[in-house]
């Protein structure tokens, strides 16, 4: 049978405690995505009326910064698209439904 050794201590804790964000820090990254996410849906829900129609539950990247747009009926195929024009950029996704929802939680 194995024996502890008394001088050691249990390790607790992350396993990489530099990478700790601080609560500031999250809020700050969580009011920068849902502002970023905004303004990417004002882009959607205008152009929702016109696209629906034609391509009911595709998907929708938009790079909110030049207003461009990706559709297609698979997600893949629709980001693919979006990278290929902007590769370092971030995109707002979307579903062409009456949610904009793209999954269920």
């Amino acid at each position: 049978m194995t024996q502890l050794n008394s001088h050691q201590k249990p390790r607790r804790g992350r396993l990489f405690p530099e990478l700790t964000i601080s609560p500031e820090e999250q809020a700050k990254r969580q009011a920068e995505l849902e502002a970023f996410q905004q303004r990417g849906r004002v882009i959607f829900e205008k152009l929702r009326p016109q696209l629906i129609e034609k391509h009911y539950n595709w998907f929708m990247y938009i790079e909110p910064d030049s207003g461009d747009y990706f559709i297609a009926p698979d997600s893949m195929v629709a980001v693919q698209q979006a990278l290929e024009k902007y590769p370092q950029r971030r995109f707002a996704t979307f579903r062409l439904n009456e949610t904009g929802v793209c999954g269920r939680i």
